[in-house]
Order: C-alpha cells, then structure tokens, then sequence
C-alpha cells in the first residue's frame, strides 16, 4: 500500500493510496534492516523508480488517502494494544514461575518481591481493561479515536515496563532468557502505527475539543 501525492498543490488533501503489487517494473526490494524486536517480521526497504501504476490501483477515491491512513490506523492501534497486553501477561507469567521455583517451599518470597509482583498484575488488568474498553465501542459502531489512543499509549508503555522488570527480576536468567525477547519486542510497540508522544497529541486535542452540544451550537451560529 502506497501513499503519494496526487495533487501537489492541494497539500495533504492531495494524498491518494495505491496498492502496488510486486513484479511491476521499476518496483524493487532493498535493504532488509536487522531491528531490535520482532524479527520474525521483516522489515524492507522499498524502491520505486519509474512505476506506472494503472487507475485500478487507486484505493478509494483520489485524495482520500489521508482519511483512509487515520482509519486504518485507528482500527490498528488496538491490535497493537492487544500485542502488548500479550507481551506483558506472558513476561509476569514467565516472572512468577520463576519465582516459584526459587521459593520452592517457602509460602511467598519476600514483601518487596511481592510488591513488584501485585505492581505488575495492576498493569496488565489496567491495560486490558483499556483494549475492551476501545474494542467495545468499535464493536458498537461508536467513535473510539481517543479510546483507540489511550488503549495503545498505555498497553504499549505496560509492555515495556512489565518486560524491564520481569528481566530484572529474574537477573541473568531474565537477560539470557526469551524474557529479552519479549522486552525487545515491546519497544516497537512504544513506536509504531503513530509514536506515544503522537498518541497523546491525538489524547490531549480529543480532551480540549467542544463538547459536541457547544459545537453544533457554534456552528449554527
């Protein structure tokens, strides 16, 4: 899927998208980058050089490409929540048997560790508390935007610090274990589909719009 501008002079409302299929001449595959997580996806840079794409390639209508981006994103953001609450639930589930076989025999280690342990269960129920809560007004055919932002900001920001702390936790077995997966899979997390520091932009401008009762009434005025 490809966004390019379709009309220069009309700035972002000039932005149309494609589907570019492979094997279309002038249109290659270059580097492949090594990233820090998820490598099981590959990540590769795409060329263009030349590429006639024909009218039946348009998706939507000209100049819709930026709408269609803000939805698409909207409907990903949960999906990349969701992945994050997957992240964090198994980094504390790894966390907590390794703490049961280390305490082996004991009824529970000690009150500090215990702590950490409860820290990290709040984080995971909270943030998937979030991911219902944008996915049931999805499902109700309600705006979500805002829900769809904070469910990404916070489920991702979870993962990552449940992650770093279970590896803590754990010591050299966390370090040398899938738990450093698990922790470098999460920071992408933090970055795409729009960066947090995006998504509480997309929060804070959601916040301090008119409610939609003082809106209508400005605009009929």
């Amino acid at each position: 899927m490809i966004y390019a501008l379709t009309d220069p002079a009309a700035g972002m409302k000039g932005i149309s998208a494609f589907i570019v299929e492979r094997g279309l001449p002038g249109f290659t595959i270059g580097t492949v980058d090594h990233k820090l997580g998820i490598r099981s996806s590959n990540t590769v840079e795409l060329l263009l050089k030349d590429v006639h794409i024909p009218a039946t390639s348009l998706l939507g209508k000209e100049g819709e490409g930026m709408k269609i981006a803000m939805k698409t994103l909207d409907m990903a953001r949960p999906a990349i929540a969701a992945l994050s609450v997957g992240l964090a639930q198994r980094a504390l589930d790894e966390c907590v048997k390794h703490v049961q076989k280390t305490f082996v025999g004991k009824t529970y280690p000690g009150q500090t560790l215990q702590f950490k342990l409860a820290d990290m269960q709040i984080l995971v129920d909270a943030a998937r508390n979030s991911l219902h809560e944008a996915m049931h007004l999805r499902d109700a055919g309600l705006p979500y935007s805002k829900e769809s932002a904070i469910s990404k900001t916070f489920c991702s920001d979870v993962a990552m610090q449940v992650t770093t702390t279970a590896v803590s936790l754990m010591g050299s077995y966390g370090y040398t274990s899938e738990l450093g997966k698990f922790m470098r899979d999460s920071k992408i997390m933090q970055i795409y589909e729009g960066t947090n520091q995006i998504q509480r932009l997309v929060i804070s401008r959601a916040v301090l719009a008119p409610p939609p009762a003082a809106a209508a009434q400005k605009a009929g005025k």
